[in-house]
């Protein structure tokens, strides 16, 4: 069955009335996502919102006080995050978090520390030399010496080694220039097309509407819109969602 993305309509990853807590602060509350096999689906809201915290909820450095992550039909809220890596689910790190002093090789051969080393680590180190070969140019330097879209190729490079079926980005654009924006999220929808279902956090609304199926708008904890890419391209509340004036419907 099709759901109005036109995509397949199974999911991959789901978020079944999730609500997390710092302390007593209610991070995300009571919040539904679902993200279909082979979508792009971005994440959008300003400071504070609760979108980083989704993010570190799917990797479970955060655990749901109430509610369930599903991914491919199987609760794993319960599960480490290497598990989760193991599975298929690979992030982007907000501000990329390479280690700096390692080399742009030694920082790729750490995304692969789940697979069997051999043809298939090869075979997925040249498929990311293909897709960014000014990182095949840089493999000897030290990742702290790269510029910042660099760095956010060798991030994207590194959670491909780990052959992922769900890559999770932590705001792909923040700090780039406009040229390495444009330039990372064409490789966003290349990866997409090859197959890797993406989630975005993103605060770049035009640039992430533009690529994605589907999208989320958090306000707060609270998911305040929903809907395709091209509806809510066209929805005047998502400037007031980002200038917290949006308002949430009573139920």
């Amino acid at each position: 069955m099709l759901d109005k993305s036109g995509r397949d309509g199974s999911a991959l990853l789901e978020f079944r009335s999730v609500n997390t807590y710092y302390g007593d602060l209610h991070v995300l509350k009571n919040v539904d996502y679902f993200i279909g096999k082979g979508e792009i689906v971005c994440l959008l809201g300003g400071n504070a919102s609760g979108k980083s915290t989704t993010m570190k909820t799917i990797m479970g450095v955060v655990r749901p006080h109430s509610g369930e992550v599903v991914y491919d039909g199987q609760p794993i809220s319960k599960l480490a995050t290497n598990e989760r890596v193991k599975r298929g689910i690979a992030p982007v790190l907000e501000a990329r978090r390479l280690f700096p002093r390692m080399t742009v090789y030694e920082n790729l051969e750490l995304g692969a520390y789940t697979q069997p080393r051999g043809a298939q680590f090869d075979e997925d180190l040249e498929r990311v030399y293909e897709l960014f070969p000014r990182v095949k140019e840089r493999r000897t330097q030290l990742a702290g010496t790269l510029s910042g879209g660099e760095q956010q190729m060798v991030a994207i490079g590194r959670a491909l080694m780990a052959r992922p079926r769900l890559i999770c980005m932590d705001e792909p654009s923040m700090g780039l220039s406009p040229l390495f924006v444009e330039q990372v999220f064409d490789i966003i929808q290349t990866i997409n097309r090859q197959g890797t279902t993406i989630f975005m956090v993103e605060q770049n609304a035009n640039m992430a509407l533009s690529i994605a199926h589907r999208a989320y708008v958090l306000q707060t904890g609270v998911v305040v819109l929903s809907g395709s890419a091209a509806e809510l391209r066209e929805n005047e509340d998502i400037k007031q969602a980002y200038l917290g004036e949006m308002q949430v419907a009573p139920t």
